[in-house]
């Protein structure tokens, strides 16, 4: 089978791989670049956990083919810390994983990547989430431990805290 050339920006560092036309990201993005915090869990699209971010927008990662990333921006859950408020290493817990860790919506940590990944998506575009809301994004995501509660806890705890952040930054400026 012949193979093609891509290259992408993986985490925001440049990642590039031959691949077969047939091979899908989140098979590209665990066997070939290492990144395991993409998981299978369905290979349909149903369950959310292979959720990642292309060029800003959460996709699901067993539904789209490598080669369809050839030149794009591709985030995965291990390069979320960094941009939530986190640090560049893996140790240092960005916002939304601090909070999921303080709401323990962990629990097996199975859907958990694929949620972050939803969730810091979504909460770009919808800042101040209502609780109805949040569940109605989390319905594209399967989690057989939590109940959901901790989960969409975690959430709206990071709307409200990033919200305050904002407000106190507009009230600075309009001081200055």
């Amino acid at each position: 089978m012949s193979t093609h050339h891509i290259e992408m920006s993986l985490n925001g560092l440049r990642c590039a791989g031959e691949v077969e036309a047939r091979v899908s990201l989140a098979d590209f993005l665990r066997d070939d670049a290492g990144y395991t915090g993409v998981h299978l869990g369905c290979e349909h699209g149903v369950c959310g956990a292979c959720t990642v971010r292309v060029d800003g927008v959460a996709q699901r990662a067993c539904l789209m083919l490598a080669v369809q990333v050839d030149g794009c921006a591709v985030q995965t859950i291990e390069g979320l810390a960094a941009e939530t408020g986190g640090g560049s290493d893996s140790d240092t817990l960005g916002d939304l994983q601090a909070a999921f860790k303080r709401h323990h919506a962990l629990q097996c940590g199975f859907c958990s990547a694929g949620i972050l990944m939803s969730a810091a998506d979504w909460l770009q575009r919808v800042p101040t989430p209502t609780e109805v809301q949040v569940r109605e994004m989390l319905s594209g995501h399967l989690c057989r431990c939590t109940g959901y509660t901790p989960i969409v806890a975690a959430i709206l705890e990071v709307a409200q805290a990033r919200a305050e952040v904002h407000a106190a930054n507009a009230t600075k400026a309009a001081h200055v």
